[in-house]
């Protein structure tokens, strides 16, 4: 995707991706007294931005989305060559699974050395979409991207802005593997015959496995983004472990997939808009 491409898509996908986060995060918001009631569905989530905060609140956050994706890309593309040289295989020498192994690997280290340098900002955006406030007249805990960090350099340091790290490589290795995986097994499976050079077959399963291995992947994005949000609080969870055990004990297990619609439909409007 180009890069004036991308920021139309992900400016486009901005209201839902801010809804998303809210619906996902609003036990921790509703923990820590940012929030007094509690958001009833997607419906319910856009209305009350559009009275409580105004239509522009919709993007709040998208700013550090959008310089995000630029150096993604790059460090992605660059990386991904790099450890390609340690874990590519030849499909046809080395066999299917070597090869589909050495893939993932490859992928989720470019993936994971990338987020150890941009994790921050995917952090800043998460505290700007999370800022709710519930009438016009309420004060943002945060003015803007530079407030997030000075705040949060000052009460947690640098390990504040990293909060949920560890979290994010295993979603990534897991979504990865399950994509990869799945998509190299039902490939040869289901585009045979009439279906082998079938665009809308090809993206029928293409989405189908996009879907199922993001909805495997959620409850790790979930465990992540929640960690992020006790920077800067009394209470912090000690590892992912504690989080997950707080979470599902406290809230049940499905809360770890709120917000997954969301999710789902943003990616949507990306690949539409791309």
């Amino acid at each position: 995707m180009g890069g004036a491409a991308a920021v139309v898509a992900k400016t486009g996908a901005a209201p839902v991706e801010r809804v998303k986060l809210l619906l996902q995060n609003q036990a921790e918001m509703l923990r820590r007294g940012s929030l007094t009631r509690p958001y009833r569905g997607i419906a319910d989530a856009f209305g009350r931005v559009l009275r409580e905060e105004g239509a522009a609140a919709l993007w709040r956050g998208n700013q550090a989305n959008v310089i995000r994706y630029f150096p993604t890309q790059a460090f992605n593309f660059a990386f991904k060559g790099y450890f390609k040289s340690f874990f590519g295989y030849d499909k046809e020498k080395d066999g299917k699974w070597k090869w589909l192994a050495g893939n993932v690997a490859s992928g989720s280290a470019a993936g994971a050395t990338t987020s150890s340098l941009l994790y921050h900002l995917d952090y800043a955006r998460t505290r700007l979409a999370t800022d709710a406030i519930e009438s016009q007249g309420c004060k943002r805990q945060y003015r803007g991207l530079l407030d997030v960090y000075k705040k949060t350099l000052k009460t947690d340091g640098l390990p504040g802005l990293y909060r949920g790290f560890s979290v994010s490589i295993v979603g990534i290795t897991l979504y990865r593997g399950l994509y990869f995986g799945i998509y190299d097994t039902m490939k040869p499976l289901v585009l045979v015959g009439p279906l082998k050079e079938n665009f809308f077959a090809s993206f029928a399963l293409g989405w189908a496995i996009t879907t199922f291995s993001g909805a495997c992947a959620y409850p790790f994005d979930t465990l992540r983004r929640r960690m992020m949000l006790t920077s800067g609080q009394p209470f912090k969870y000690k590892n992912a472990f504690h989080a997950v055990k707080q979470i599902v004990s406290t809230e049940g297990f499905f809360t770890l997939f709120r917000g997954q619609h969301g999710y789902n439909f943003e990616s949507k409007m990306k690949g539409a808009l791309k």
